[in-house]
């Protein structure tokens, strides 16, 4: 017996089309990848963020910072550069997106609102040549830079992100619209490559990272915003809004992420103790974490000699190892346990302890450093508080 079955023709393509794809958000990031790296980011197989302290968790300097002006640092690896008469307060700020702790609020202190023509102002940070190897600048491999961020403020508008090449003097800006006044905000903005100047991978300042607060029209009276690679300073910063205008504006910042590729990925949170570490590449103090450098107190010193050395009057001192070795050979500013700077506090056993005692700073690499007493009172051992900065 035959028996005929026949169907409805179906169109293949079109039932394909109508499949709801189960990926999801990082599926359809996956999907979207154009390489094996921008899927290996996705999947966080290795660091991904090249920059330090994006959740601004790390405050060695201090929590607050007044009449903060150019090339002053406040928390870790973050400074305001500036040739503007504007002032700001920065603050390590509780108020941050869920998923975050931290936030750095810049409050305006002293407004400009009419400002000249090569006023600005920047939050940066600087990166060394030796972390952006990945990117392969000056080749025909050059990688995208994906930055993502979360932003409030009272200000809305148009706003400036940017990359400075160093060593070629090019730059990359893109714009972001901050939509809400008083509501974070998460913002993407993606470089492109820069394949055409090859930079200095070395220990020197590289790359730095720009975003705008205010720009005079020798930054921002161009006719476009220059989103390529270039030298042109006038095009950098086009239509980017005037957040020193008042008193009354303030910006927050949190969960910064720069990346290879063209997909950023959620924020790379990283241990407390790992981030303290990589910022003390740069800065690294001998007090207490809560602790401001300059504050009176034992807690954290260093100490040479001990209670079975010799008594002296004489040369009294020792070395003094970094926790983490220093970018470079930094600068070391020293305190005694009662905050004089440049001082040392000395001890004879059994007969308690005295500050104020005037010492030197010698030898200083990027691993350990000297401190001596030249002379004084009977001593068989030194404190020393310290400071080192080897900052960009």
């Amino acid at each position: 017996m035959t028996v005929n079955v026949s169907k409805p023709a179906i169109n293949v393509r079109e039932k394909l089309a109508e499949l709801d794809k189960p990926t999801g958000i990082a599926g359809e990031a996956m999907l979207r990848a154009e390489t094996p790296q921008e899927q290996f980011n996705l999947i966080g197989a290795g660091r991904r963020n090249i920059l330090y302290n994006g959740a601004f968790e790390i405050a060695q300097r201090g929590t607050s910072f007044t009449n903060v002006d150019h090339n002053d640092y406040t928390l870790d690896r973050w400074k305001i550069i500036e040739g503007s008469t504007a002032a700001f307060t920065a603050t390590q700020s509780t108020d941050a997106p869920n998923g975050f702790a931290h936030s750095l609020k810049l409050d305006v202190t002293t407004a400009d609102s009419s400002a000249a023509a090569s006023d600005y102002c920047i939050l940066n940070q600087p990166l060394e040549g030796y972390d952006i190897i990945s990117f392969a600048a000056g080749t025909t491999d050059a990688k995208y830079h994906s930055l993502s961020f979360w932003v409030k403020s009272n200000v809305t508008g148009t706003f400036i992100a940017g990359l400075r090449y160093l060593s070629s003097g090019k730059n990359s800006d893109q714009a972001y619209t901050i939509d809400q006044a008083d509501t974070w905000e998460h913002k993407t903005v993606v470089f492109p490559p820069q394949s055409t100047n090859a930079p200095n991978y070395d220990n020197t300042e590289e790359l730095s990272l720009y975003f705008w607060l205010f720009a005079g029209s020798n930054y921002s009276g161009g006719s476009f915003l220059e989103t390529g690679w270039s030298t042109t300073d006038n095009t950098r910063a086009v239509g980017q809004t005037n957040l020193v205008a008042s008193t009354d504006n303030e910006f927050y910042i949190t969960g910064v992420q720069l990346e290879l590729g063209k997909v950023a990925t959620p924020f790379e949170h990283r241990s407390y103790g790992e981030e303290l570490a990589l910022c003390q590449r740069y800065y690294e103090k001998s007090y207490n974490q809560g602790t401001a450098p300059a504050t009176a107190t034992h807690l954290g010193s260093r100490s040479s000699g001990g209670n079975a050395a010799a008594n002296t009057t004489g040369e009294i001192g020792g070395y003094f190892p970094f926790i983490v070795t220093k970018r470079a050979a930094p600068s070391v500013t020293i305190w005694d346990q009662s905050g004089n700077q440049g001082k040392t506090t000395i001890s004879l056993y059994g007969t308690g302890t005295t500050a104020n005692q005037t010492s030197s700073v010698s030898n200083i690499s990027e691993t350990v450093f000297f401190v001596s007493r030249a002379s004084g009172a009977n001593a068989t051992e030194l404190y020393v508080q310290f400071v080192a900065d080897a900052e960009l």
